[in-house]
């Protein structure tokens, strides 16, 4: 019997076993060649999340945490830290060259044409349309994964402030990070339980 047919809704599927070299090559080039402006975070998730299922969200949002912290475009740290989890260094190679190869060559010719025809309307418009459209793959993203990882209420309150911070008072993103992290780590510590958890509870005789 298909265990998908079984499973039942919501529940989380097993990962995937890592793949070989050249899998994980064709399928960072696959998502390289296909993702379009800045939702590249949708199309990664997608793919090593939902299709290929080598990752689980848990780990996928503490690399894209990693990613975000890091310089450098997104995209690069997300593949060679997802490629070094699947497959060690090699696998980071293998996926930064995928993830990098279609966007480099796509945009030397895209250079090219920007250089001949980029005051024209129609490009202008279709650029518009790539940026919008991007702005809706990242908040699908940030919906699917914030219903997944965002637990209590102080974890929103986190999530508001750092937007705060970065949009409307300008702090850098890497001391928003920093700062709203660190406050995080102070609020989620281990705790010493309460006496009251520590006590065994009573057994619970027959009824007299």
């Amino acid at each position: 019997m298909n265990a998908h047919a079984t499973a039942t809704p919501g529940a989380k599927l097993p990962v995937a076993p890592p793949p070989s070299l050249w899998r994980l090559f064709t399928a960072f080039l696959m998502m390289g060649a296909t993702s379009l402006g800045g939702g590249v975070i949708a199309y990664l998730r997608t793919g090593l999340v939902s299709n290929y299922r080598w990752l689980d969200d848990e780990t996928f949002v503490e690399l894209m945490a990693i990613s975000q912290s890091l310089p450098g475009l997104n995209a690069t740290n997300m593949s060679i830290l997802s490629g070094d989890r699947l497959r060690g260094w090699r696998g980071a190679f293998v996926a930064a060259l995928g993830m990098c190869l279609p966007g480099a060559s796509l945009m030397t010719a895209a250079a090219f044409a920007y250089g001949v025809g980029g005051d024209d309307p129609l490009s202008k418009a279709f650029l518009h349309a790539i940026a919008a459209g991007a702005v809706g793959l990242i908040t699908v993203v940030m919906v699917q994964l914030g219903a997944k990882v965002l637990v209590e209420i102080a974890d929103y309150a986190f999530v508001a402030l750092t937007a705060v911070l970065v949009a409307f008072l300008h702090v850098p993103v890497l001391y928003a990070l920093v700062g709203v992290g660190a406050l995080a780590i102070w609020w989620h510590r281990p705790r010493p339980k309460s006496p009251h958890d520590t006590q065994d509870p009573q057994p619970k005789g027959p009824a007299s």
